[in-house]
């Protein structure tokens, strides 16, 4: 008899070999609708079994004051999303910045008064009803987003903020503390109400570009790797694994992530400098979980069906050795551009080549 997805999930997080190799599927909405109407399902459910998907995510619901509230009340034309500092953005998915409020501060008491967010918004009393549906079948992925870097981005600017890493470093140190600070709030309150139903803290930061981290491991080291071990160490105590969604060539940053704990890596571009899989499962497959490197840019666009079967075997012959690896696009968020046919491919490649015995 097989193993649950979950008991599948959770040797690969003990660096032993499953039954298979699990299978992740991050999607957009309008993604999802392709693919309910290419199958003629009725839900996002039935499609996720359909593909094997291994994962579950529960979330938290917005409870606070309606000027905070992320899509309602927005106040700029064109508007789409209001960050929790207040940040309200225009563009695809959560967008971009329409300003940055504290791009002009040069104190830290202009930073203590800024008006930062009560964890208490969020409200986490729904979660262990969302959990009980899949019955203890799946893997489930919890906790608050937690985009620090990028709220810090929003807050103050990409470049100014990198200039003030020199010039101002208590500054940015104040920043980044308030921010993680509001996102560990909401995450205790996640894990008090419900960590015996959630099995990995999932969060996301993309410190990576096309050509190499965003930022030197020196400056990642001073300014980041703090803020992130505390995450780390919050999902420990709770008895959590804890995976983060990074994007981009970010492989000298890798040892500085296993050396904090960190249990799992979710994106993996294979097109980027220094992502290439063979090379991450030798230098760290026994280290830390890998989850994706089955290339979207090229492959899953551009490719055939057929193109994306034969990349998905390969793949899977480089990194399920030992375990350690869930198979997913090298993204987590499939776009609608994305052929619907592609990724049921590559989901047809994984139930068919990915198993261990």
């Amino acid at each position: 008899m097989g193993m649950t997805s979950r008991e599948r999930v959770l040797a690969v997080f003990a660096h032993e070999e499953p039954d298979r190799v699990p299978a992740w599927l991050g999607a957009s909405p309008e993604f999802m609708e392709l693919a309910r109407r290419h199958l003629g399902l009725p839900d996002d459910e039935a499609v996720r079994r359909y593909i094997g998907d291994d994962f579950r995510r529960v979330y938290a619901r917005f409870a606070g004051p309606a000027w905070a509230h992320p899509t309602e009340g927005l106040t700029c034309h064109g508007a789409t999303y209001r960050s929790p500092f207040g940040v309200e953005r225009h563009g695809y998915g959560y967008g971009q910045p329409f300003h940055h409020p504290l791009e002009h501060a040069t104190t830290l008491r202009e930073v203590h008064d800024y008006p930062w967010p009560d964890p208490a918004w969020m409200e986490p009393s729904d979660i262990r009803a969302q959990a009980a549906q899949w019955e203890g079948q799946y893997a489930i992925l919890g906790g608050d987003w937690l985009p620090f870097f990028h709220d810090a981005i929003d807050l103050l600017g990409m470049e100014n903020m990198l200039v003030k890493m020199y010039e101002q470093p208590e500054l940015v140190d104040a920043v980044l503390t308030h921010i993680v600070d509001y996102y560990v709030g909401v995450s205790q309150r996640i894990f008090d109400a419900a960590a015996d139903v959630i099995d990995i803290f999932f969060i996301g930061n993309d410190f990576g570009t096309q050509n190499g981290p965003v930022m030197s491991p020196a400056l990642f080291e001073r300014f980041m790797l703090p803020h992130l071990k505390r995450l780390v160490d919050l999902g420990h105590a709770y008895g959590l694994k804890v995976m983060l969604h990074c994007c981009g060539g970010f492989a000298p940053l890798i040892p500085l992530m296993i050396a904090i704990g960190l249990d799992g890596l979710q994106s993996l571009q294979p097109s980027a400098r220094g992502m290439e899989p063979a090379q991450l499962k030798r230098a760290f497959g026994d280290k830390i979980v890998f989850n994706g490197c089955i290339d979207t840019h090229h492959v899953l666009i551009k490719g055939t069906p057929e193109s994306v079967r034969a990349k998905t075997r390969e793949i899977l012959e480089i990194m399920k050795p030992g375990g350690g690896y869930i198979a997913s696009p090298s993204h987590d968020y499939v776009l609608p551009e994305t052929p619907v046919e592609n990724v049921l491919a590559l989901y047809a490649a994984v139930q068919e080549y990915g198993w261990y015995t």
